[in-house]
């Protein structure tokens, strides 16, 4: 089964399959009994090929906008522009100059004309009522007027479907509406021959059957559709900085409108269409959005910012123009929405499972009909009446027809794939030193941090806090509660928070130089600079960054006395010291620096790399969170390998790997440059000690994560994202099953998304993540003996006696025990830290393990030969005679069956613990399942009997069902001693 499961469905990765890979697998479950219920949390194919379409369509769109804004821009230079817009009648009560409809043409149309016509950008904002540095009022009524005129930055979803959708869905079961006419077809019968109310019996109990099971399967398919709107939710909290009444402040996406100020940094998601205001070196990716790789530069000549692009790199504040459905990515959005999420790999291969044991169902359902069949066409034959066909013979067809129909509702395990999403919606102050002027200085306290400002000749100090307050991409605002705020990244906000406590004012800093340009850091270059223009002619650069890169492009030094020298030997040494010092502590260095540039500097020039003067380093420390090396050690116990990599200098990088416990001593810690150089064969070699790669780009990232796939077997843990300052595991960067998170480019890379930011929560989702793939294994192990018993049982008794012991109605009854309240149990199992001392499952492991195979096969032969012995003994045993003895004698194997599965459901808790009641108590939905269970089974059996071919059994019968039942529980106990490997 395995070797068929790998080669036909497992070629689907964890991530971003080809559709060919996809449309296989699905091909190949013909067997499908409910396509409906099914594929529901499977890739909508279709609207992934109509997403596609939008995205040439977008390509091609905006490949002709830019043609025609080249040349719109060759005509209207000079020209004095006619405006032929009129201002809706509407729009002007509300206070507004320009209609959403314009708005959208502008952006989606990269419209220069049309943004030449409305006064260009600033234009735009006025006729908003926006400023770039006050933005939007945040009156209730203003914003709700606003959103009247230009609507809600909200996509079109796929709305909440409601209970009875449900019902329709689990009613497009091909089994059921077969049985359906059956049981249509078997009251038309019943009651022509055998009158009102009894002829109805038969018909009406399989009647009720099938509504038992849609109800009970909607129920469970409506709670998971909320639990996954829960989910979905909580994704969807994200927050973009916007400048609203004057202040810079959070607020969600989904709030945002035209006229917001945005301020965009690199890895960003383009929330909204809208305007470039300003900014420095911002490129553009679109590939979401026309399938084109190549980076768009955005700036004032070339303003448009498109809704689900993403900052590849710069940043900038943008004016929104356009939200919501308006948008192009809004259209798009809502078909790749319908398109879905890619099936997981276990969801593949459970479908592929299902097909198998479908198939074998069918096989069987086929041959117990025919042998059916056949006993009765004998007998006709030896009686002679085979040209004589009665309504009794009628009403045997019926029922044989329907009890093959219900072996292979029994058979298909429909709710085999879909016990994954079961499962799964159940289931998911800081430390500076700083070397300045040459001397080394602790920083904690601001009376600390005072002292040492006092040491700092005054020349030094001014340009120093000149360097930290202008060559930032933070930002130090009042918020509403008019209280001091640090916005930025964590090494940005520590630098702005050392210049406040040196007694440095930002606002003053920022207001009193014009700053000309921006290169801001990124993770290839690893150093951030800003050029300013002096009040009294010249240029200032400061250049912030790896120290040992900006350090190298130092030839001064401002020494203790606060002058400029020449660095000597002796001066680098002591800096290069320093730095080491510094990072062998698990500090992040920085090296800031500045020079001046006399003569004229263009904008459109580099910032240049070399000649500068070193003002001095900085070492910053985020201490560990509690509790992130115990993690480590859990981690590594089960068989987790955790790998950092950051952007931080070697010996940085080094030291809190070793404070983390990830780096040990046979450990391999590399530099990114160094990586990037080795072939395939030396990275095959290194990477199964590799521990820590610092310096890293995130290419190196995707490089390691790509060969960790394709080598190794499970988790890999992975730290830093790979931009800005790409911080380590005390940071909001944390990865998981070889994925990152962080911004939003990096959440795209990650197979799974940590919402929080402590590395310990990695623990939590592995331990989640082995608890859902055991209890999948632990419902095919219940599922899989229940219909290996029913369907031995029904063939062999078919074959042997010309009937079979379990009827239609039954056989629907313990479908819905196995099936829908089977996943409820036993899916449902909250995690236990023994799950973190297993190792490893690899992708291509044996999903039904031998372990399972041994409890199958030996609880599937305890529970027959007990069927068995029932069938050929029971009437012995029991004393059972007189007309009602058949009857008697099939509810008690009924009732018997149907106690083996609450029993095994209870032992199927634990594979191979012999102590399978642990916890239980506390696992409220499986015993409310076992409950309900138990109580409908004693309804059937004793008040529902001519509906269920039942019939009340005494207080002996019902103790030694009980009992049967319940001995395989010490059986399942000794097969669990039973070594395999």
């Amino acid at each position: 089964m395995e070797s068929y499961l790998n080669d036909n469905f497992g070629d689907v990765k964890a991530k971003n399959s080809s559709d060919e890979a996809l449309q296989r697998w699905r091909s190949l479950c013909w067997l499908v009994k409910n396509p409906k219920r099914r594929f529901r949390f499977t890739a909508n194919l279709s609207k992934r090929f109509e997403a596609e379409a939008i995205r040439r369509s977008n390509q091609e769109k905006f490949r002709v906008a830019v043609l025609v804004s080249q040349a719109a821009l060759q005509f209207i230079s000079g020209l004095t522009l006619s405006s032929e817009y009129t201002v809706p009648e509407e729009v002007k009560t509300a206070g507004f100059e320009i209609c959403a409809e314009e708005l959208a043409s502008i952006a989606e149309g990269r419209d220069v004309k049309k943004l030449k016509i409305h006064d260009g950008v600033e234009g735009i904002a006025n006729k908003l009522a926006s400023s770039y540095d006050v933005g939007i009022p945040t009156s209730e009524h203003l914003l709700n007027q606003r959103k009247e005129i230009y609507g809600i930055n909200k996509f079109n979803e796929t709305p909440v479907r409601g209970f009875w959708v449900f019902v329709w869905e689990a009613l497009q079961d091909m089994t059921l509406m077969i049985l359906a006419v059956c049981a249509f077809v078997s009251l038309l019968v019943g009651i022509t021959l055998e009158g009102w109310p009894k002829g109805a019996h038969d018909g009406l109990g399989i009647v009720a059957s099938i509504l038992l099971v849609v109800l009970v399967t909607a129920i469970s398919d409506y709670k998971q559709s909320l639990q996954f709107k829960d989910l979905d939710r909580e994704k969807k909290k994200i927050t973009v900085q916007v400048t609203r009444d004057g202040l810079r402040q959070k607020i969600s996406i989904y709030d945002l409108l035209p006229g917001d100020i945005v301020h965009l940094a690199i890895g960003d998601q383009v929330p909204a269409d809208g305007l470039f205001v300003s900014g420095f070196s911002v490129l553009i990716n679109e590939s979401s959005l026309t399938g084109e790789s190549e980076p768009v530069n955005v700036n004032s000549d070339n303003p448009f910012l498109l809704s689900g692009t993403k900052v590849q790199d710069g940043s900038c504040k943008m004016l929104v123009t356009t939200v919501g459905m308006r948008t192009q990515w809004g259209k798009l959005m809502e078909t790749l929405i319908e398109g879905g999420d890619d099936e997981t790999p276990l969801q593949v291969k459970l479908n592929g499972v299902a097909t198998i044991i479908g198939k074998i169902g069918l096989f069987f359902s086929v041959v117990t009909f025919s042998v059916m069949m056949q006993g009765l066409i004998s007998r006709k034959l030896h009686e002679g009446s085979y040209w004589i066909w009665s309504g009794d013979d009628m009403m045997q067809i019926l029922e044989s027809f329907a009890i093959a129909v219900t072996i292979v509702v029994v058979a298909v395990p429909e709710g085999l794939p879909l016990a994954v999403t079961l499962s799964l919606a159940f289931a998911m102050k800081k430390m500076m030193k700083a070397c300045i002027c040459g001397k080394i200085n602790d920083v904690g306290s601001s009376k600390e941090t005072s002292s040492i400002g006092s040491e700092i000749p005054s020349s030094a100090s001014s340009i120093l806090l000149q360097s930290i307050f202008t060559n930032t991409g933070g930002e130090i605002v009042k918020n509403k509660d008019e209280k001091v705020e640090i916005l930025g990244t964590p090494t940005d906000t520590a630098l702005l928070e050392f210049g406040l406590l040196l007694g440095g004012n930002f606002q003053s800093e920022r207001q009193a130089l014009n700053i000309v340009k921006v290169e801001p850091f990124n993770s290839v270059k690893k150093r951030m600079g800003v050029v300013l223009e002096l009040p009294n002619g010249g240029f200032r650069v400061h250049s912030k960054g790896a120290s040992e890169i900006v350090l190298a492009g130092c030839d001064k030094v401002i020494d203790s006395n606060g002058e400029i020298v020449a660095l000597n030997e002796t001066s680098i040494n002591h800096l290069k010291d320093t730095i080491d010092q510094f990072a062998s502590e698990a500090l992040r260095t920085l090296c800031l620096a500045y020079m001046e540039i006399e003569n004229e500097y263009s904008a459109e020039s580099p910032i240049p790399t070399k000649g500068y003067t070193c003002i001095g380093i900085v070492g910053i420390k985020d201490p560990v969170r509690p509790g992130v090396r115990e993690s480590v050690a859990i981690c590594r116990a089960a068989g987790i390998t955790v790998r950092m990599v950051t952007g931080d200098n070697i010996n940085t990088a080094k030291a809190i790997a070793r404070e983390c416990g990830i780096l040990t001593s046979k450990g391999i810690a590399i530099e990114g440059p160094e990586f990037r150089e080795k072939s395939e064969e030396e990275l095959l070699k290194i990477i199964p000690n590799l521990q820590v790669m610092a310096r890293s780009l995130p290419l190196d990232k995707h490089t390691l994560v790509k060969q960790l796939r394709t080598t190794f077997e499970e988790v890999v843990a992975v730290t830093g994202d790979g931009t800005n300052d790409a911080p380590a595991l005390h940071e909001a960067d944390i990865g998981l099953a070889m994925g990152i998170a962080g911004t939003e480019v990096a959440k795209e890379s990650a197979d799974v998304i940590i919402l929080d930011d402590n590395f310990s929560t990695i623990v939590t989702v592995a331990k989640w993540g082995r608890s859902v793939y055991i209890n999948i294994q632990k419902f095919v192990q219940f599922q899989l003996t229940v219909n290996v018993v029913a369907l031995i049982v029904n063939f062999s008794s078919a074959c042997l006696t010309g009937n079979t012991p379990l009827t239609a109605v039954q056989l629907l009854w313990v479908n819905m025990i196995m099936d829908t309240l089977g996943a409820l149990a036993l899916a449902t199992e909250p995690p236990n830290d023994d799950l973190m001392k297993r190792s490893p499952v690899g992708r291509k492991g044996n999903f039904i393990s031998n372990v399972m195979w041994r409890n199958i096969l030996g609880q599937s032969l305890y529970q027959f030969v007990i069927i068995w012995f029932l069938q050929t003994r029971g009437k012995a045993a029991f004393r059972l005679e007189g007309p009602h003895s058949d009857l008697v004698l099939n509810t008690i194997i009924f009732n018997s069956f149907v106690f083996c599965q609450v029993f095994n459901e209870i032992s199927c808790r634990e594979m191979e613990k012999i102590n399978v009641f642990k916890g239980i108590i506390e696992n409220y939905v499986f015993v409310g399942v076992l409950a309900c269970t138990v109580l409908f089974q004693i309804i059937i059996i004793e008040f529902l009997g001519a509906f269920a071919n039942t019939t009340p059994l005494s207080s002996e019968q019902w103790f030694v069902s009980v009992f049967l039942g319940f001995l395989g529980m010490p059986v399942a106990a000794i097969l669990k001693m039973i070594p395999v490997d």
